[in-house]
């Protein structure tokens, strides 16, 4: 099948679940119903999504005659912004669907599934010629999974906390519908979103160790400084804050949700935004 067909039959997917979603869960009568849960056949309709979006990144990060082969200087995967983008939200999508047969996260359907709908035909709007060398080492790999589930987890922590938003805006103007009523206790959502911030915190410190540690024998060179290394060690500074601040002093509300989307901000600027400029912007590979 064409790369084309794939990309436009997983967002085909995602838009079709989002406005099935929307149309029972979000709109019309329904929103005077408490929220209802997955069911069996919207749970495999998503599972069908991911493993399309999947099948989709998987021939981007591998095109051609680079899967599973070597390039020049050993194994290659060209990962660039859209990929990048796509890979995190396939990433984050994945583990909502994992999570959702453990805690009640159904809010996120409206946020996450229409995004992930969009970035899941990015690549092929914006296709990347940046080539990751040295993808074959184990570090790498290593230090790559790291950073790609921190991202996604983060990305999944920053939809849960605009929910929340959403959720406790409408709870102090009086006007919480049965669906959002539904939703479980702020307080329960809120420890939700700090177990997300925690782990994905815990990969991110992983990450950024393995990347000082391992520089030179993952990307040829000592750590530099640049603005994507400086917007990663300040995303880690204000979650590092944010944690400190909810044990040390009891943070939560709308303090610790401006906190998570500021973090989440400097994270995205730290590679998604530098890969944005350079491909994009400038028209470069490097």
């Amino acid at each position: 099948m064409p790369p084309i067909l794939l990309h436009l039959l997983a967002t085909a997917l995602y838009a079709g679940l989002a406005m099935h979603f929307w149309r029972t869960r979000w709109k019309g009568p329904v929103l005077d119903q408490p929220v209802a849960g997955l069911v069996a056949w919207e749970r495999a309709w998503l599972l069908v999504a991911l493993l399309m979006h999947g099948a989709t990144l998987a021939a981007e990060i591998f095109p051609g005659s680079l899967a599973g082969g070597q390039g020049p200087h050993g194994p290659v995967m060209r990962f660039g912004f859209s990929v990048a983008v796509s890979v995190i939200f396939w990433l984050a999508i994945a583990l909502y669907w994992i999570e959702s047969f453990y805690a009640r996260m159904e809010g996120l359907q409206m946020l996450g599934l229409p995004l992930a709908a969009v970035f899941s035909l990015l690549p092929a709007l914006f296709p990347s010629q940046h080539l990751v060398v040295n993808a074959g080492s184990m570090a790498f790999r290593a230090h790559f999974l790291m950073a790609m589930l921190a991202y996604s987890l983060f990305t999944l922590a920053a939809l849960h906390a605009v929910l929340m938003a959403v959720t406790e805006r409408r709870l102090h103007r009086g006007r919480l519908t049965p669906l959002f009523a539904g939703l479980p206790p702020l307080l329960t959502m809120e420890a939700l979103l700090f177990r997300l911030i925690h782990i994905a915190f815990a990969l991110l410190t992983l990450t950024l160790l393995t990347g000082v540690v391992f520089s030179e024998s993952m990307f040829g060179k000592a750590l530099t400084f640049n603005h994507k290394t400086v917007f990663a060690f300040l995303s880690w500074a204000i979650f590092a804050a944010l944690i400190l601040g909810r044990t040390l002093r009891g943070w939560r509300g709308r303090k610790a949700l401006r906190w998570t989307m500021a973090g989440f901000a400097a994270l995205v600027l730290a590679y998604v935004g530098s890969r944005f400029v350079l491909e994009v912007l400038l028209g470069r590979t490097s």
